[in-house]
């Protein structure tokens, strides 16, 4: 629950003794554990702030931990934890980047005195003077809510503590970067050599998501620690969605110094970020990620930028494919598309005007980045040629002159990769840099080694994803040493206890291909370099001209002159002492590779944020739905420079992947948070992920622009269609809309309901229910929270009185509350219930209050009822009329209720179908104890079983 001080555990260390008897638990961790063995985690920003792997004095966002129980199996770990209770005092909530901003809201952190936590300003050139010379300004104020990418593993940790060592031991599926490895260290005071982290060959996705494991890594260490064992912890999917990490939400105001053809001169950005609860390393990296690029692929040379961070009552950001790409460019390039409504131009040339010329490469921008290749123009021309974007405008003319809602967007982005780990200093000022020493540069770590039979084995600091890194490095080892693909060995396990390692290692900002495989070809190429030279002697030949090649080693003067490749790659092992003097044996070589371009930020915030950027041009055509707002993807074409393709085939599927990604950001997937802050959609029935179905298949183009600073002239491709996929679709609803003159886009996602709301007049309210008797019955209000309303009525046979005096006994009440196993009276007309409830994946154990009011015997009464659980709270009214019928009574109910917690994060779909279940069994006991015949129980099929789960059927 937000904002929340925790004021007392109810049963406190006297009870958790007694929880320790339980058969099967072995200890319960709290807060108190964690500031007696850790330490908090460092944040990126100087302020007085403190994240805790447990909740320690406050609860700040739905889903933080607040205690641990181990046992031997989860069943009794799930159990013994229903039994602990904790009593919350409840702080305002703070659920929003305007409630962040104001200065009368509850600060989440007291220390620091204000949720908004961080301001920069920055200036490059002279905007203000290009603002005085232009023709005219044109501003946009977007949104760009939270979302996240959902992975098919969830979170695992394994953690063990050594005692007599003072170390720790953990396996986990973290893929970096590794840079918070010293973090989690120092959160376990210990120093690095004693956290010994592993990692997994492989892994069901991450999407960056994998990242934020890390404070689990912590927790369950000081978990094996109290405990005195290894520890296990699976995180399921409710988990994972209400607490694991999300993008960052951001407000955006930008506004452009224009001239009358649409040439840009100048920027004023205003950027609001909001990281939820806690700075979780490393944010606010999602805000400064781009630093280097805020300008996009335009050459726009004067730019004035205020970065804001602020905190909320929400899940704490962090990496998130696309990592603060998409928030820029949806303001960047909505802002371009209104620069050519507003100035009555076509938006293409609007594009063209402004992008980055190619004799211009290297291109320096505003703010200090290089784009280091490309010919965006020409890339841009042969994706209109290619695909086909005179026919997609004579297929909207078409179908707009029947009457259709058709429209075309675009979106020209460029993708950075292989960050600057000196960009997240940005954030500091200069002074505050200089004191905190020089921070820039990347590094990619590979090893490269051969054995005595010739067989060569390659080990990289990447934990993959499903990039694709075997195939790709495989491939790129086998080209140097003239040998098989299938020769060639890939482990991509990491262990940072024996392997080399940095604290840019990991897989993360798209640095495979350009880092990565890179590095991998820089050591394999250091290893053929030594072997040359041990065998040119036996070649009779120079080293330079030892050739490598269908598994043999020779003189490239004599191509019958040569060896095999295994018994050159025995010599070091087998006759070490037959080596030249000063030689050594050619049997590994590792190679740490850091690329020239980044520099730490200068004095004056200048920053090459990222080492290389591709180039991605999208076109796509929308069409809306008259009647319902629904929208269709009729055709995308997505156009990538992404540098040197090391694999088509596996580039070609980090774009369908990217683009499935955008998909859902652009139309189905929303974080929703009551206006308390609980979280509303912890479940696939209301955090809609997109499938095949609803995913078309893009038109995919290429063009190769090699860069210049990677060793194999690859760009980053996985990521860029999450920062360009979004906005052209929202470009493409503008123009369809354009034909009814609708002005506004929906925000993120872009869903039916929201565009109907456009296209149709507000509907009227709905009629006041004339249902039940009594002319001015109770009002049903929903407390704050995932609120539930409904009404209805039931036939019962027996008369109000013999109802009435049901309902009045607490037997007979008891027996018809669904779940309730004790109800007691505490006093008039007032009961305390014990109720096992189960919804969906969640099912829990909650002391209820329950009251009768407004008594009109045996014509109307008022049921309320609260109640709480480890599981969330919950609180409802209904109100009940009885009618005299011919053949007994007509009861007819309405009501209002409210959960909160976990329960209220399995989604509204399964709360409404499971508030009319239970419903529905209190009629079908009514009916049965007032002498009728209960309904007979039918077993449902397994579709019915399946939709009703789903919320679609009740």
């Amino acid at each position: 629950m937000p904002a929340e001080r925790i004021t007392r555990a109810r049963r406190s260390t006297a009870f958790f003794r007694i929880l320790l008897t339980v058969p099967g638990v072995a200890a319960v961790v709290t807060g108190a554990d964690a500031k007696r063995h850790a330490s908090a985690f460092l944040v990126g920003i100087r302020a007085p702030m403190e994240h805790w792997c447990l909740a320690i004095d406050r609860v700040r966002h739905v889903g933080e931990p607040v205690a641990v129980v181990l046992a031997d199996s989860r069943y009794v770990a799930e159990d013994a934890l229903d039994r602990i209770e904790v009593s919350y005092r409840l702080l305002p909530p703070v659920t929003s980047i305007v409630q962040a901003l104001d200065e009368e809201s509850e600060p989440l952190h007291p220390a620091v005195g204000s949720n908004l936590v961080n301001s920069r300003g920055f200036r490059y050139g002279d905007p203000d003077a290009a603002f005085a010379r232009a023709a005219r300004t044109v501003s946009v104020e977007v949104e760009y809510p939270r979302n996240s990418c959902t992975p098919m593993e969830c979170f695992v940790v394994l953690a063990d503590y050594d005692a007599a060592e003072d170390s720790y031991e953990v396996l986990s599926n973290f893929s970096g970067p590794f840079a918070v490895h010293p973090v989690m260290a120092r959160a376990l005071n210990v120093p690095g050599s004693r956290l010994r982290l592993k990692t997994p060959p492989h892994s069901g996705g991450s999407f960056g998501n994998k990242q934020a494991v890390f404070p689990y890594v912590v927790l369950m260490g000081l978990c094996a620690r109290v405990a005195g064992r290894p520890v296990k912890w699976v995180e399921d999917r409710l988990e994972h969605l209400m607490a694991a990490t999300s993008a960052t939400a951001r407000c955006m105001r930008i506004e452009a110094a224009v001239e009358p053809d649409g040439r840009v001169l100048a920027l004023r950005m205003e950027q609001t970020e909001d990281c939820g609860a806690y700075l979780r390393a490393p944010e606010p990296a999602s805000l400064y990620r781009n630093q280097g690029n805020l300008t996009g692929a335009y050459d726009i040379p004067n730019l004035t930028v205020t970065n804001r961070i602020v905190v909320t009552n929400k899940t704490p950001t962090g990496l998130n494919r696309g990592f603060g790409g998409g928030q820029l460019y949806y303001g960047l390039e909505r802002l371009m598309n209104l620069v050519a409504a507003e100035l009555g131009l076509d938006p293409l040339d609007v594009i063209r005007r402004n992008l980055v010329a190619a004799e211009a490469m290297p291109y320096s921008t505003a703010s200090g980045g290089t784009l280091d290749s490309g010919d965006y123009r020409a890339t841009l021309e042969q994706a209109v040629r290619e695909g086909a974007l005179d026919a997609l405008k004579a297929r909207r003319d078409a179908l707009r002159a029947e009457g259709r809602l058709y429209g075309i967007g675009y979106a020209a982005v460029v993708e950075p990769s292989i960050s600057n780990m000196g960009y997240i200093t940005t954030v500091l000022t200069a002074e505050e840099r200089r004191k905190a020493g020089p921070k820039n540069g990347a590094q990619a770590t590979a090893s490269v080694a051969v054995d005595p039979t010739g067989g060569v084995s390659v080990t990289v600091a990447s934990a993959p994803q499903g990039q694709g890194h075997r195939t790709v490095l495989a491939q790129v080892v086998a080209d140097v040493f003239g040998l098989r693909f299938e020769d060639i060995r890939v482990n991509t396990d990491l262990d940072t206890g024996k392997d080399a390692w940095s604290i840019a290692s990991g897989n993360y900002s798209s640095r495979f291909a350009g880092a990565v495989a890179g590095a991998a070809q820089v050591a394999a190429t250091r290893l053929r370099g030594r072997m040359a030279a041990l065998v040119a002697g036996q070649l009779n030949c120079r080293a330079d001209d030892v050739r490598f090649a269908g598994g043999r080693v020779y003189s490239d003067a004599n191509l019958d002159n040569g060896l095999s490749f295994s018994r050159v790659a025995a010599a070091g092992h087998w006759a070490p002492g037959m080596l030249p003097d000063g030689q050594e044996a050619a049997l590994r070589e590792t190679a740490f590779w850091t690329p020239d371009p980044l520099k730490a930020p200068t004095d004056a915030d200048h920053i090459n944020s990222s080492a290389c950027y591709g180039f991605i041009f999208d076109f796509c055509g929308v069409e809306i739905d008259r009647t319902t707002g629904a929208l269709r993807i009729d055709r995308y074409v997505t156009m990538h420079d992404a540098g040197r393709l090391l694999n088509p085939l596996l580039v070609e599927g980090q774009i369908l992947g990217g683009f499935a990604h955008a998909v859902g950001t652009a139309l189905y997937e929303e974080y929703a948070y009551g206006e308390d802050g609980r979280f509303l959609s912890g479940t696939f029935a209301d955090y809609l992920v997109p499938t095949a179905c609803e995913v078309p298949l893009p038109v995919i183009l290429h063009r190769e622009s090699p860069s210049p600073v990677t060793p194999l002239g690859a760009k980053g491709v996985g990521e860029g269609n999450c920062m360009s996929t979004p906005v052209c679709l929202a470009n493409a609803v503008a123009d369809a809309l354009s034909g009814i003159a609708v002005d506004e886009v929906p925000s993120l996602p872009i869903t039916p309901s929201k565009l109907a709301a456009l296209i149709h007049p507000p509907e009227p309210p709905r009629p006041a229910s004339t249902a039940g008797s009594g002319e001015n019955p109770p009002p049903i209000t929903t407390p704050a929270g995932r609120g539930l309303t409904g009404e209805g009525s039931r036939e019962v046979p027996a008369t109000p009185e013999q109802v009435w005096a049901i309902l009045f006994d607490p037997k007979e009440l008891a027996a018809l509350l669904p779940g309730c196993e004790a109800l007691n009276l505490v006093g008039p007309n007032a009961y305390r219930a014990e109720v096992v409830v189960g919804i969906g994946p969640v099912r829990g154990r909650y002391t209820a209050e329950v009251a009768l009011s407004d008594l009109d015997p045996p014509n109307a009464l008022t049921l309320t009822g609260s109640g709480t659980s480890a599981l969330g709270s919950g609180s409802g009214t209904g109100h009940l009329t009885l009618e005299r019928t011919a053949t007994g009574t007509r009861v007819t109910y309405r009501y209002g209720a409210s959960v909160g917690g976990k329960v209220a994060a399995v989604g509204g779909r399964m709360l409404d179908s499971a508030s009319r279940l239970l419903i529905g069994q209190f009629f079908e006991k009514l009916v049965a104890r007032a002498g009728g015949a209960e309904a007979p129980a039918e077993r449902p099929s397994l579709v019915a079983r399946l939709l009703r789960l789903l919320g679609i059927a009740r």
